[in-house]
């Protein structure tokens, strides 16, 4: 029997005469709910959504949520919201509505019942009625689903409401149709220890990106450097290159082969000869979200995760089909573009899938068309011209209440064009890479709650890298070179998450796994038909991830509201270096409701890229002086051999993290956080002699350098190696004075440490909302590459990532009108050739979105925008070059784009 008739009574009672079925509500829609009580957090979601919420007060207050934001179906924006706590959440076919409940084990006494319902109007229908009172029963008397924090689908098979009580009763058999995983742990329902940032569909139209590489190089903690387009050359290090055209994760400067890049879960192949992976290539109208983990996570996911990892979630259930175009222009020049995009989608009762397509030309950014590039000899680009076809297919489907199958399937096409001359003539590069991906997987719901997945996936990327020289005054053109950088991978992985017994704060979970992986990479001369260089490599892995919550909501502990510990190891043996092993421990502390402590330590790796094991091996015959030797003969030559070292062993690094997240329970709309880390990376692999010109003047490179080479070691060097002989004269061992061994070699030591710093604050203007957020990375790095080398600065200097990076900004929202404006901040970087530092770079982006209610008629689901990115067009700041071809600025850092600018329009049916 129901409680004695409140307000909130009332309004069930007037719920049970509402009509509008749930398949008339939107299955997504901009959600925006900030971190604070979970109590007030259900009644804006009710509010924002005209969903149907079934729960009981004594269950829900005094917990807290950390929000949720983002283009979300209102189940996922529950179960969002529930995280981290014991609450379970289900939800009815029939009506819509979600029963939020707790176990009866750690439920408190029955209190009075709480519906937050819709807005909606008109006569309810019988099955409608039935299902929902179904619904309050069942929330009465708190019998568990299946799962913490797991979506669940309990109507009984003849879709009437009276079943739900016996589905219910049947729900640890029942399908996990939504699994919950956070990026940085495996455990359902689970949250990371170390921060997370999340960047959702709806801020991405609210800051006008057009795809996830300008998402990325918006975030504070990641380098813009490495492989980007507009990446032009003046940098020593191999990894800043703009050999795809695409965009790779960076983070913290590291290296785009140190930061993992993963589509639902799933690796991506690796592109080029880098080891990056093109996160562009994911066309961002099917993206839910991305996470981003900036801290070592090889215990969770294996190599590359040493700077962390970033996640891109697919939209789950779309229904309805989306075009759109888009139309934009540098003011100064070049990149105007053109862009067409289709989404199409539907769900069924077991199932549904998402579709995209991509149709996008952009031209190239000319030197003579900004005024500090000018000089340059023509035709030069600054920023490539580039054609893009992309497609994405995302599906599940339900067999049974048990089983599911799920299918992830990827390829993008993209050709980009580029020029760099000289005096007399021009290279004339262009680039063709396909990326492809096809990822199936089962998900099996066990008994007693524990779940089993299967799955597999392949990847390929071809980058086909051509180039023709031609001479300016003749036109003439030498033979035209194109190379295929081809990379493959396959992966397949079994893994099982489950409770293993109950804890203070809920159930203590398990997350095991194992599987293998196996990375081919080959570089072949097209047009001669030779492979240059070929090799792969494989590895199987084991993995468990443990979590302890010893304090939870609803407990007395004076001083802790919550108390979660966390472990985590994976052993992985390689074919290549053997064996590595990596833990992390971790840490989640609420001394109360307004803040959260989180703490991490582990250790990372990476295997050494395919390129360094098995790029060709050279060996230069100069004079000695050629090194920087003096005082040897006239006739003394050295002999300096270089390239791949298929005894490699693995880079390692040592991580930690510290953070305080403030959401005080007085300030509901604020929360904000604070982070400090730091990485101590050792072995990694790099050409150990820096600057060969001082290969025998200076005393660091001592240990890379053999003073009294035999003739039989040099005759074998020779005939193992491609020889070339610079000294005009025949080769004769008794003038070497030095073997100087520059193959990649596991030599240097890197140490990056800084603080990150974000917030958000939204308050409401009248019937509008504004919303204030932003975050900033500081980092400090040095390196050396060997122990007799002092340690010099990288971060902050050319080519290298600023000491200080931030953006902040600010969102204004009234009914169908979005408007906002960002800044951006990249501190100055240090020419140490020049010893003087660069400006700063500030600008601003800003963007004015309409759109339409969803009504009948042509004007619905009709949406506008206008973005500007570096609205007061700010030029990057100079520097002088070291040679003349090169641009005057850091590319890695700065862009050269300018003021852009943008429309676009979309129709949704």
């Amino acid at each position: 029997m129901l409680k004695t008739m409140t307000a909130r009574a009332t309004i069930v009672a007037f719920l049970a005469g509402l009509s509008m079925s749930a398949h008339a509500i939107a299955d997504t829609q901009r959600i925006d709910i900030p971190a604070g009580s979970l109590l007030t957090a259900l009644e804006t979601l009710a509010k924002q959504t005209n969903v149907d919420l079934v729960y009981q007060d004594a269950q829900i207050e005094g917990l807290r949520t950390s929000g949720v934001a983002g283009e979300l179906s209102a189940q996922d924006a529950v179960v969002k919201l529930l995280q981290g706590t014991p609450l379970e959440v289900r939800k009815d076919k029939a009506s819509g509505a979600i029963l939020i409940t707790i176990p009866p084990a750690s439920a408190p006494a029955t209190s009075s019942l709480s519906t937050k319902p819709s807005a909606r109007n008109g006569e309810g229908q019988g099955e409608e009625k039935k299902s929902f009172w179904s619904w309050l029963r069942l929330a009465q008397s708190s019998t568990p689903s299946t799962s913490q924090t797991d979506a669940r689908d309990v109507s009984a098979s003849n879709g009437k409401g009276e079943g739900a009580v016996e589905g219910a009763a049947q729900s640890q058999k029942t399908l996990a149709v939504d699994e919950v995983f956070v990026t940085g742990t495996r455990i359902r329902g689970g949250t990371s220890t170390s921060p997370l940032i999340t960047i959702g569909a709806e801020k991405i139209r609210e800051e006008g990106f057009t795809d996830l590489g300008e998402v990325i190089r918006s975030v504070p903690q990641n380098f813009s450097g490495g492989q980007n387009p507009g990446v032009l050359g003046g940098s020593d290090d191999i990894a800043n290159q703009n050999i795809t055209g695409g965009s790779s994760l960076n983070l913290r400067g590291l290296g785009p082969d140190a930061s993992l890049t993963l589509l639902n879960g799933r690796r991506m192949s690796y592109g080029g000869y880098v080891q990056a992976v093109d996160i562009s290539a994911i066309p961002v109208e099917a993206v839910e979200r991305i996470e981003i983990v900036a801290d070592g996570a090889s215990a969770i996911y294996g190599s590359d995760a040493v700077g962390g990892v970033g996640n891109v979630i697919l939209k789950r259930d779309f229904d309805g089909a989306t075009v759109g175009a888009r139309y934009g222009t540098a003011s100064e020049g070049g990149l105007t573009t053109r862009e067409y995009t289709a989404v199409a989608g539907t769900t069924w009762a077991s199932g549904g899938l998402i579709a995209t397509y991509k149709d996008s030309s952009t031209d190239p950014v000319y030197s003579h068309q900004r005024d500090y590039t000018d000089t340059l000899f023509e035709p030069n680009t600054i920023y490539p011209g580039s054609d893009l076809r992309s497609g994405l297919l995302s599906a599940h489907q339900r067999l049974g209440d048990t089983v599911e199958l799920r299918l992830d399937a990827l390829r993008t096409k993209r050709t980009s064009l580029q020029y760099n001359a000289w005096s007399t003539g021009y290279y004339d590069y262009t680039q063709e890479t396909t990326t492809s991906l096809v990822s199936p997987s089962i998900e099996i719901s066990l008994p007693k709650d524990w779940s089993l997945s299967v799955s597999g996936s392949w990847g390929k990327d071809e980058s086909l890298f051509g180039y023709a020289t031609v001479i300016t005054a003749t036109g003439e053109s030498s033979d035209y070179n194109l190379t295929c950088y081809c990379n493959e991978s396959r992966a397949y992985e079994v893994s099982a998450e489950g409770p293993l017994f109950a804890l203070g704060g809920g159930d203590a979970r398990l997350a095991i796994g194992a599987g293998y992986r196996k990375n081919s990479y080959l570089s072949r001369n097209q047009v001669r038909g030779t492979v240059g260089d070929e090799g792969d490599e494989s590895s199987r892995f084991g993995y468990a991830e443990l979590s302890l919550p010893l304090i939870g909501a609803g407990s007395v502990t004076a001083g802790a509201q919550r108390l979660v510990l966390t472990t985590a190891v994976r052993s992985e043996d390689y074919s290549s270096f053997g064996a590595v092993t990596t833990p992390k421990l971790g840490l989640i502390y609420d001394p109360g409701t307004d803040v959260t402590l989180k703490a991490s330590w582990g250790k990372s790796f990476k295997a050494p890229t395919l390129l360094q094991k098995y790029q060709s091996r050279y060996a230069f015959l100069d004079p000695a002086p050629y090194y920087g030797g003096v005082g040897y003969a006239p006739d003394a030559t050295a002999l300096m051999v270089t390239g791949g070292n298929p005894d490699l062993n693995a880079e390692r690094a040592r991580t930690w993290s510290a953070s305080l997240a403030f959401h005080p329970a007085a300030l509901p709309n604020l929360e904000a956080e604070l982070t400090g880390f730091d990485i101590d990376y050792t072995a990694r692999v790099v050409y150990p002699i820096g600057n060969s010109s001082q290969a025998l003047s200076n005393p660091i490179n001592a240990p890379f350098i053999d003073y009294s080479p035999s003739a039989e070691q040099l005759a074998q060097l020779i005939a193992t190696y491609q020889f070339y002989n610079s000294t005009g004269a025949d080769f004769d061992p008794r003038k070497v004075v030095a073997l100087i061994s520059d193959p990649y070699t596991n030599a240097t030591g890197q140490k990056v440490k800084g603080a990150d710093l974000s917030g958000s604050y939204w308050f409401d203007l009248g019937d509008s909302r504004l919303t204030i957020r932003g975050s900033a990375s500081w980092l400090s790095s040095s390196q050396r590459t060997t122990v007799a080398q002092s340690a010099f600065d990288r971060a902050g200097t050319l080519f290298n990532p600023a000491k200080l990076n931030s953006r902040i900004g600010a969102v204004w929202s009234l009914g169908g009108y979005t408007s906002s404006i960002f800044a951006n901040y990249i501190d100055g970087v240090t020419d140490t050739v020049a010893m003087r530092k660069t400006a700063s770079f500030t600008t601003f982006d800003a963007t004015l979105r309409y759109a339409t209610e969803e009504r009948g008629g042509a004007w619905s689901g009709l949406e506008l925008a206008l973005s500007a990115q570096n609205l007061f067009d700010r030029a990057p700041p100079l520097y002088t070059p070291s040679f003349y071809t090169y641009v005057p600025y850091d590319s890695t850092n700065y862009s050269a784009i300018g003021r852009l600018l943008s429309a676009s329009i979309s129709k949704h049916w």
